[in-house]
């Protein structure tokens, strides 16, 4: 790997926060393997209940909340927080919504059903992760995603956001999983996850938080 090659990991878990799967271990140690052989990282994730943000030390990134996302013309709400990866010189950032996280379940209600607004949860976290990249001025040499909930990002990124110099140069990996899902969104899906607007704010200000 290049020397200060820019590398952007998504995931819908992370080791220690939330999960104890294959998942939730490569994306804890892979940044940390990374890191070790120079890359520059930033580490994104929802920020689900489940995840304890006394114990973890979450605290709002003021600077890069107040974004909103635009969902079936519907306006929500976008916060950010950021944490310490515990072992590594390294900051996580949650993407957090009422709307959206702040209930007892990750992915399923009492009765073990996906989420009937899993649709929105996923394009929410998509398009929030993009739009919080570009706040950042920061623009990624790879992309890596993990998880179902990530699976929009490489779509956004060649449509949407293909003429955005932050992402112009960026290449895109997505890793799949065993078992990571296999059931339906809900059948308005493709209605709900295109981005209709054609001009993208401009952020200015990079941001190193």
């Amino acid at each position: 790997m290049n020397p200060k090659t820019r590398v952007l990991i998504i995931s819908q878990e992370m080791s220690p926060y939330l999960g104890e799967d294959s998942m939730a271990t490569i994306t804890n140690k892979l940044p940390q393997y990374l890191l070790e052989h120079s890359a520059e990282l930033r580490l994104l994730m929802p920020r689900f209940s489940g995840i304890n943000e006394r114990r973890h030390k979450l605290h709002e990134v003021v600077r890069l909340s107040g974004i909103n996302i635009i969902i079936d013309e519907d306006d929500y709400p976008l916060l950010i927080k950021v944490a310490s990866l515990p072992g590594a010189r390294l900051q996580v950032y949650f993407l957090d919504s009422d709307e959206f996280f702040k209930r007892k379940g990750v992915f399923h209600d009492e009765k073990g059903r996906l989420f009937a607004d899993s649709s929105e949860r996923m394009i929410f976290f998509c398009k929030g992760v993009l739009e919080t990249v570009r706040k950042f001025g920061w623009s990624p040499d790879i992309i890596h995603c993990h998880g179902w909930m990530t699976s929009l990002i490489p779509l956004y990124i060649k449509t949407v956001y293909k003429n955005d110099p932050i992402f112009a140069n960026a290449q895109t990996i997505y890793s799949v999983y065993p078992n990571n899902f296999d059931e339906a969104l809900d059948k308005n899906f493709y209605q709900k996850a295109p981005i209709k607007r054609v001009e993208l704010p401009n952020y200015s200000h990079p941001m190193t938080d």
